[in-house]
Formats: structure tokens, C-alpha cells, sequence
């Protein structure tokens, strides 16, 4: 079946296909959300051809999944970003991500955590002196929050649950590796308050948990510092942090990332096996990068 005819087909899928089936669109819109918006510097990045890139822009242009916007008058030049459409196939490349970690990477088992040395691993260690995004969270009282400090660290605890209602967990949570121990890390985080504070770090729990239930996760624990929601999972994309898929909901698997007054990425945790011991790591890691 061509292209042409994918587009008139009466299936949602096949229409989806044609319009960013190809490799290469899904690619682009990975980048994109990323932050690389410039024509050479996607080139640069996903090493294709000019004519490959241009048709895959000029494409998802008409399909009105990325817009152009003019940052050079002459000659004229053009950034590349989501639109609201575009916006709406992220968790489609969170699913991509996730199969490919658990199925073609992976064992097949569903998990919470990886192991040391994988190429998850490695991809999340890749972060490394990357600059964190300029994106907007939801706090718990559903307005939108840098997730990074200015002129100051900050540590983002990314944690699989976050939810103070029990039943609204999925079934066998405690059974997936990893998953369990949001309540003991948070509360680490909680009565280490002030050794943080000390370091001139702020500390941000991250989920992809709703701002209502994060509201009631912090009330239930006596949470200070804030709680953010990456429920559309924009920061997820943006470094292509891991997830597992549960009971029809994307999770961040759990990690801790330090980054500088500079928004660089400075330290990242990734594997965590113990979520209390994995705090006063990073307190150990402040006082070095201090």
C-alpha cells in the first residue's frame, strides 16, 4: 500500500502512518522536542541527508505536526517547532521508547530500574553535561514551574509513584522491580531538608503522577519542597528519560539528576537500588560539586 493510499484509508492507524510513519519523521520529532530546532543542527544530529531532512520537515509541516518560525530575515531562516498536534504524538515516542527498552534492549520484564552497565544505563548517563530544557511543569497547584532553580542546584528526584491513595496504584506496583519505595525516598528528602538547604540546593520531586494527586502525596507526608507533574510527559521526551508502561500509564523509572545554576546536567543517578541511600548520595555529590 502506498503512501497516497494510507492517507485515504478509514483506519486512524494507517492515516497516522502516512502521515509520520517514516523513521526518519519520528526521528525529527524526537529532536524537536528535544530542543534542536535549527535546520544543520537536526542534519547534524540525525547525520541525513539535506534532501531526507528537508522532504521529513516539509512533510510534517503540511501535516501540521511541526510549524516554522522565522528567526533570520535575510536571508530568511526557519526553527522548526511542535505545534499543539505535534505535541500530541509524544507519548507515542514514549511508547516506542519504552518496547524497545524492555523488549529489543531488555529481558521482556516489565521493571522500574534497569541494571548497571546497560545501555539504558548508559543512555541516561549520556545526560552528562546536557542543558536541561526550557519547559514548563505543572505544580500542585496546577500552574506552570521551571523545574530548574536559577543561580542555584537543583536536584530532580524523578520517582515512579507519587500517589498517596493506595488503590490507585496498579495491581502488583510492589512486585515491579524498582517501583516500590516513593514514600521512604520522599520523606528522606523531607527530614534532609536542611542538609540541603546548607548546600544552597533545591530539592524537586518529579512524577508523572496528576497535580491533584501529588497535592494529596505531599499533604499525606508533610511535603515542602515542591512536587512537579510531567503528566504530558514534555520533560520525558525532552531527554528521553526512562519509563515503563503500567496499567495503561507511563511511569518514570526512578533516578536523581543535580543540575548547575548554569542548567547544565551535572550528576545523574540512574540506576537507584536503595531510594534513602540514594538521597544522601546526592548530598555527598553536592558537597563535591560544590
Amino acid at each position: 500500500m502506498r503512501r497516497e493510499e494510507l492517507a485515504e484509508s478509514t483506519c486512524a492507524i494507517a492515516q497516522s502512518l502516512a502521515a509520520v510513519g517514516d523513521p526518519w519523521s519520528l526521528l525529527v520529532i524526537r529532536d524537536v522536542a528535544g530542543g534542536v530546532h535549527r535546520f544543520d543542527a537536526l542534519r547534524d544530529a540525525l547525520d541525513v541527508s539535506r534532501r531526507t531532512l528537508t522532504d521529513r520537515l516539509a512533510g510534517l509541516v503540511d501535516n501540521g505536526v511541526l510549524e516554522r518560525r522565522c528567526y533570520q530575515q535575510r536571508p530568511p531562516r526557519y526553527e522548526y517547532h511542535l505545534t499543539d498536534q505535534g505535541r500530541g504524538l509524544l507519548p507515542t515516542l514514549v511508547a516506542l521508547q519504552d518496547w524497545g527498552s524492555r523488549h529489543l534492549l531488555g529481558d521482556g520484564t516489565l521493571s522500574a530500574t534497569t541494571t548497571p552497565g546497560s545501555l539504558e544505563s548508559e543512555r541516561v548517563h549520556g545526560l552528562l553535561g546536557q542543558q536541561m530544557p526550557a519547559v514548563r511543569l505543572l505544580d500542585t497547584a496546577g500552574a506552570g514551574t521551571d523545574p530548574v532553580t536559577a543561580d542555584a542546584f537543583t536536584v530532580l528526584a524523578c520517582l515512579p509513584g507519587a500517589i498517596a491513595d493506595a488503590t490507585a496504584y496498579p495491581a502488583d506496583w510492589a512486585q515491579i522491580p524498582g517501583a516500590a519505595g516513593c514514600t521512604l525516598e520522599a520523606t528522606t528528602y523531607r527530614d534532609l531538608a536542611h542538609e540541603f538547604a546548607a548546600l544552597g540546593a533545591h530539592v524537586r520531586l518529579l512524577s508523572t503522577a496528576t497535580p491533584r494527586q501529588l497535592s494529596a502525596f505531599a499533604a499525606e507526608l508533610d511535603l515542602a519542597m515542591p512536587l512537579l507533574s510531567d503528566e504530558e510527559l514534555q520533560l520525558v521526551t525532552a531527554l528521553r528519560l526512562p519509563t515503563f508502561h503500567a496499567s495503561g500509564r507511563d511511569h518514570l523509572k526512578r533516578l536523581t539528576m543535580i543540575i548547575g545554576p548554569d542548567r547544565m546536567i551535572q550528576a545523574v543517578q540512574f540506576p537507584i537500588s536503595s531510594p534513602a541511600d540514594s538521597v544522601r548520595e546526592t548530598l555527598a555529590s553536592l558537597a563535591r560539586l560544590g
